[in-house]
């Protein structure tokens, strides 16, 4: 007996990992990607909001709906991250600027359609900071009803990857990601504590960079994202964070996680942006998020590599 493809939206800030996680996403028939949203994070919004049509165009499937979206935090500067994934954000391929635009529509108003017009409940996966989210739930509560789930891919238990407290999507909107988590939805957060522990080796990109297009583009990505996880962690490899949040959508459980109380710092400098999970129930609050703690690293990289191979 077959069952119906899980109906995505992936909200997003093209960045190479970004890029990775759309593709997998296209290259999996356990999902159905309804659009993809842009915001502002990795780079400016005109630029990931360029790089999700690029990346749409490059592997030829330019009729996905792509929406632009927060430009800025809720109530913070906004901060790109060029040191990680470049001016452009995708630095490295050689890909030509875009052809299409996005739609003449605002991202969260569009999320807001899609839920309400679709038949049956939509997973979120906001892979960037989640000020488009936030957003959302403040302006189009009921269709927000219409959300199945989200599954994030931002926060850590225990480390951070733009200060020592705090992951960068998070770090980026706090505001926003604390209304995301005091939401009452089912939340998943897939945080750098499972992200790191499932590294995308070079053995495996040789692997793709002889399966065709796609796969000579996520090499691509990877020599250049590469350079900043080897020289900051002494990694071997590279995490793919965003594809992880994607790979949990598609087969749910690879990602092991416990029903945890998790809060955003939106006060402190030192802290800010630091979601502060109560892994051993010591706060007495109820649990709000499913939250990553352990990963079958050989099925997400398996899965990853077979799955951008099958798109040529």
């Amino acid at each position: 007996m077959s069952t119906a493809p899980t109906p995505i939206i992936l909200d997003c800030d093209p960045g190479h990992d970004d890029a990775i996680a759309l593709l997998l996403a296209l290259a999996s028939p356990e999902v159905e990607l309804l659009g993809v949203t842009t915001v502002a994070g990795n780079q400016t919004l005109a630029k990931t909001t360029a790089n999700a049509l690029r990346t749409l165009e490059h592997v030829e499937r330019a009729e996905i709906p792509v929406a632009a979206g927060a430009e800025r935090p809720l109530v913070r500067a906004q901060h790109a991250a060029p040191e990680v994934h470049g001016e452009t954000g995708l630095d490295g391929p050689d890909l030509p600027p875009a052809r299409g635009r996005p739609l003449d529509v605002h991202a969260v108003d569009f999320i807001a359609e899609r839920l309400a017009a679709f038949d049956r409940p939509v997973t979120l996966v906001p892979v960037g900071p989640l000020t488009n989210i936030g957003l959302l739930l403040a302006r189009h509560r009921e269709a927000a009803e219409r959300i199945e789930r989200i599954v994030l891919m931002g926060g850590a238990i225990a480390e951070g990857n733009v200060t020592p407290a705090a992951e960068f999507n998070v770090w980026a909107d706090p505001e926003a990601a604390q209304r995301v988590f005091s939401s009452g939805l089912d939340v998943t957060m897939v945080g750098l504590d499972v992200t790191h522990a499932a590294l995308l080796m070079p053995d495996r990109v040789e692997e793709l960079r002889a399966a065709g297009r796609a796969g000579r583009f996520v090499a691509e990505l990877f020599d250049f994202f590469h350079r900043f996880h080897e020289q900051i962690y002494g990694f071997a490899g590279s995490p793919i964070h965003d594809a992880v949040a994607v790979a949990e959508v598609i087969r749910p459980g690879i990602v092991r996680t416990e029903h945890r109380h998790v809060e955003i710092d939106c006060a402190s400098e030192l802290c800010r942006g630091r979601t502060v999970v109560d892994l051993w129930r010591r706060t007495g609050q109820e649990p709000n998020a499913r939250v990553g703690v352990g990963i079958d690293a050989d099925a997400f990289v398996e899965l990853l590599v077979e799955r951008i191979s099958s798109l040529g």
